[in-house]
């Protein structure tokens, strides 16, 4: 099936701590359906010291389940469900159902 969120595609969280927060996909995760978002889902973890990086408590963005993601409309900003069509040309593509924009294309 053809991945409705993919990286570098700009969402909004739904659900949890961080409702409402939007930003940018950096890595996604499909085997374990999980995404990491830019600037969401802050989470502290220590850190040992080594030779290449100093330790101590380091923020960092954890995995946010895709179905708490939706992708932001092109138009108006808002969180959208993702369709898909095939153009004239034969390309698939993604469109925001809200709105009707093509997300990548």
């Amino acid at each position: 099936m053809a991945a409705k969120i993919k990286k570098g595609d700009q969402v909004v969280l739904l659900t949890g701590r961080d409702k409402g927060k939007s930003g940018e996909v950096v890595r996604v995760m499909p085997k374990e359906t999980r995404a990491l978002v830019r600037g969401v889902n802050l989470v502290k973890r220590h850190q040992r010291q080594t030779a290449q990086q100093e330790g101590g408590i380091v923020t960092k963005e954890a995995p946010i389940h895709l179905s708490n993601l939706a992708i932001r409309d092109p138009k108006d900003g808002k969180p959208t469900r993702v369709g898909f069509k095939v153009l004239d040309d034969g390309r698939k593509v993604r469109f925001a159902k809200r709105s009707g924009d093509l997300i990548d294309g």
